[in-house]
């Protein structure tokens, strides 16, 4: 690329140009360059994402050359630089990604707004000197700082105002400083000019923070890898490994690719991923994430997702997208601001006009105080009360393992008054486990045995469960052979020379009658939503097995948690109504039960009309319903079909995370409202000050400044939001 963007075409035959924009660090900022971007010839679909400094759109370079566009965002006042569409690369310093190629790595002291803000502040300082040791050049003492701050920030305005932005911050600020230059008001000039540019480096730095939060994530993938190539582990760049490619993985180690262990035994810390604290056991078979901590023995993984793919890549473009999805607030507020910019300019300029031309006041004063009205009137906290906020919640429930897809989700989540959960793999473990087992002749170990060798090799979940709880009691299997099944009745097989099956109770039955206290026992157990198989042994009942899907642990503390936030839960499935209601009993929710895919459409639909209501799920099947919800939430070990569908996923499958999001969207929605409440409050109060008299220039500047510092803090302060009276924090 000979002058800039790195590229793709699209069939349209326009490039795909994503660039890091160095300085574009809040809404206003976005804004402009948004605007001035999309003037050119050719540019469309714009996606700017400040709070990564990343803008993206396509341009027909045979109408706008890209350096043409590069030249105007430069004029803005920005730096730019070419970055790759994101993906996580690991770098020297474990740089999440190839956008860090566009930045300058520098702390916020070396960049253009310190060195600005310390070299006014010294002429300011200097000025303040001089008009104490000579009282006469007080006027001219100031002028230096209040020119170099108008230079730097009216030629940002001017180059707004021709891109199609001329109410700026910058322009505002502009026609303040050359106005209280004209009165003679230049000390204050000086300060207003100083001010702004710290309160500039004070918003660079908050975005700068809350950036670090998404960058951290990138730097969990480690920098190399230990690829196994015929028998010996050789160290390569993680980011050069393939799908397929075998890598060792050593107690301590960070896991270099999402993978299947094909060999060893450890427990992995996924804490830096999902956010779960208690480390996972991993065997063979087992799935991995890239970015966690291999706790104690070796592994050997087969890697199963390219780096440009992995988990910690797919987390953060999830949280990219959702910062780009502006919230409904933010919307209003932009709208809201585009109008009152202008007539907050007007009213400034009648301030400083109507007085003296109507009412013989003194020109001096009301064009004075009319500057200072332009000040206040600035909408830069307003405008950042809401994406802020969203911000902060979006990071501290990625921490958690919490992924929101957008600002809109994260403030609909809040107003859920009704959650629908789908039974199978969402309250349950979606893995059928043996509850209980009764011999009706010998020891209980034999008939097991006996079951799990007829069920060696099966694919059905209730044979799958049976072997799982052999194995876990240690019976060793016998051989079986003759094997055979008769659908949907039984499974039979020879061991140690008797004919074994392993069937329904209703086949059972109509082989030989079972005794009244075994067909007892398994009437109760199919009451309590219990799948029951009969082992008979040459024709005679020997046993029963139960066998059911259970709850998660966590199920009914999370059920629970809801409750206790004012949120009403119901279970949607499509299990009969005898397995529905005993699960939903013991968790203690309501349930409507035998429903297909369209059924809970259609239930979803109901629920909705009474109150904002959220599904939770996790299959293909909960797709559509997922879709229709107000909000829809997808349980992280889910298919791939319901993370796309969803709003958001909970990364560690636990139903507590949903009252946990509950709380994290309330607590984002109350730290929006406090910010437009103290946007809105600080210009009231300074608005009547300055029409009045009692306050000025350089109170007005931090009037703006300090509400935009204010609400930036305010916004940051939910990085430290803990989940009350959730477990598992």
């Amino acid at each position: 690329m000979a002058d800039g963007g790195t590229a793709t075409r699209d069939p349209g035959s326009r490039a795909a140009l994503r660039y890091h924009v160095e300085g574009m660090d809040c809404p206003s900022c976005a804004s402009k360059i948004e605007t001035a971007v999309g003037r050119f010839e050719g540019a469309a679909d714009i996606r700017i994402n400040y709070h990564r400094q990343v803008l993206a759109f396509r341009l027909d370079e045979a109408a706008t050359p890209r350096s043409a566009v590069e030249e105007q965002i430069r004029k803005l006042g920005y730096g730019v630089a070419p970055v790759e569409a994101p993906q996580v690369v690991v770098g020297e310093e474990g740089a999440g990604g190839n956008e860090a190629s566009g930045r300058t790595g520098k702390a916020w002291w070396n960049g253009a707004k310190a060195r600005l803000a310390a070299l006014i502040g010294a002429l300011t300082g200097a000025g303040f000197a001089v008009s104490l040791a000579a009282p006469s050049l007080d006027h001219w003492a100031y002028v230096p700082a209040a020119l170099i701050g108008l230079a730097f920030f009216g030629r940002k305005a001017i180059a707004a105002a021709r891109a199609g932005s001329p109410f700026s911050i910058e322009m505002l600020m502009s026609i303040a400083t050359v106005g209280a230059i004209a009165i003679d008001a230049t000390s204050e000039a000086a300060v207003v000019v100083f001010l702004f540019t710290v309160g500039e480096l004070l918003e660079g730095m908050a975005a700068g923070r809350a950036r670090a939060g998404i960058e951290a994530l990138g730097a969990l993938v480690p920098r190399t890898a230990l690829r196994i190539e015929d028998g010996t582990a050789r160290e390569v760049p993680a980011a050069s490994l393939k799908v397929g490619d075998l890598v060792l993985v050593r107690p301590g180690d960070r896991v270099s690719a999402d993978g299947e262990v094909t060999e060893g035994e450890s427990e992995v810390d996924e804490s830096p991923v999902t956010g779960e604290s208690v480390p996972v056991p991993k065997a063979e078979g087992a799935s991995v994430f890239a970015g966690s901590i291999n706790a104690s023995g070796a592994l050997q993984v087969r890697v199963t997702k390219p780096a440009s793919d992995n988990t910690i890549a797919r987390i953060i473009r999830l949280v990219e997208e959702a910062q780009d999805a502006k919230a409904p607030t933010a919307r209003f507020i932009e709208r809201f601001s585009a109008v009152y910019t202008p007539i907050a300019v007007a009213v400034a300029a009648l301030v400083a006009v109507v007085p003296p031309l109507f009412l013989g006041a003194d020109w001096d004063t009301w064009i004075y105080r009319g500057l200072a009205l332009l000040l206040v009137a600035c909408p830069c906290a307003l405008v950042l009360s809401t994406p802020a906020a969203i911000a902060s919640g979006l990071a501290v429930g990625t921490r958690r393992g919490l992924l929101v897809k957008g600002g809109g989700a994260l403030e609909a989540i809040g107003r859920i008054r009704t959650v629908a959960f789908d039974k199978t793999g969402t309250l349950t473990e979606g893995r059928p486990r043996v509850t209980d087992v009764l011999a009706l002749s010998g020891p209980e170990r034999i008939m097991l045995g006996l079951a799990a060798a007829v069920e060696n090799g099966s694919s059905h979940p209730l044979g799958r469960a049976i072997l799982e709880r052999a194995d876990a009691d240690g019976i060793p299997l016998r051989p079986a052979k003759d094997s055979r099944a008769i659908p949907g009745k039984a499974v039979e097989a020879v061991v140690t020379g008797k004919r074994v099956a392993v069937g329904s109770p209703s086949h059972a039955a109509g082989r030989a009658p079972l005794p009244a206290d075994a067909a007892r026992t398994v009437a109760e157990w199919e009451n309590q939503g219990k799948t029951v198989v009969v082992v008979s042994v040459d024709g005679a009942h020997t046993g029963l097995i139960a066998v059911r899907d259970e709850p998660r642990p966590d199920a009914a503390a999370g059920i629970r948690a809801l409750d206790a936030l004012g949120v009403e839960a119901v279970m949607l499935t499509g299990d009969n109504v005898r397995t529905g209601q005993a699960i939903a009993g013991a968790l203690g929710l309501k349930v409507k039960a035998g429903l297909l895919p369209e059924d809970k459409l259609r239930e979803i639909g109901a629920l909705k009309e009474k109150a904002p209501v959220a599904m939770v799920g996790d299959g293909i099947n909960d797709a559509p319903a997922l879709a229709a919800a107000s909000v829809g939430i997808a349980m992280g070990g889910g298919t791939d079909v319901a993370l796309e569908t969803a709003d958001a996923a909970l990364l560690n499958s636990r139903v507590v995370d949903v009252a946990a999001l509950v709380g994290l969207s309330r607590a984002t929605l109350s730290n929006i409202h406090q910010n437009v409440a103290i946007a809105l409050g600080l210009k009231a109060v300074f608005l009547v000050t300055t029409v009045v008299g009692v306050t000025g220039l350089w109170p007005a500047v931090l009037a703006d400044t300090g509400a935009t510092v204010l609400v930036t803090l305010n916004a940051l302060r939910l990085l430290g939001y803990r989940f009350k009276g959730v477990a598992h924090d």
